[in-house]
């Protein structure tokens, strides 16, 4: 059975940091691409970051560059962003996604939310 489960999400104040974690099960951890998405009331759901199965690369939106880091530990089938000087549009609830190219597997998480303001 395929889990994707996020934790970590809350309320903090302008500037403050949060890490988030998703730990996986259920499928072969090592050989998916890793994302983190966020969706924001009202508007659609937006790519924030990704890692490459590996982790030697990553990607990140331009929203999110300079203050957000992912990064994953294969060991522990665990992928996480790091989010420093947070700002109130990041106020959102954020998913993790597993993507496997070639297989065409995909699978997401429920979402933790993540609410920032003084």
């Amino acid at each position: 059975q395929v889990q994707l489960v996020e934790s970590g999400g809350g309320l903090v104040q302008p500037g403050g940091s949060l890490r988030l974690s998703c730990a996986a099960s259920g499928f072969t951890f090592s050989s998916y691409v890793m994302s983190w998405y966020r969706q924001a009331p009202g508007k659609e759901r937006e790519l924030v970051a990704t890692i490459t199965s590996a982790g030697i690369s990553t990607n990140y939106a331009d929203s999110v560059k300079g203050r957000f880091t992912i990064s994953r530990d294969n060991a522990k089938n665990t992928v996480y962003l790091q989010m420093n000087s947070l700002k109130p549009e990041d106020t959102a609830v954020y998913y993790c996604k597993a993507s496997n190219f070639g297989s065409g597997y995909v699978y997401w998480g429920q979402g933790t939310q993540v609410t920032v303001s003084s």
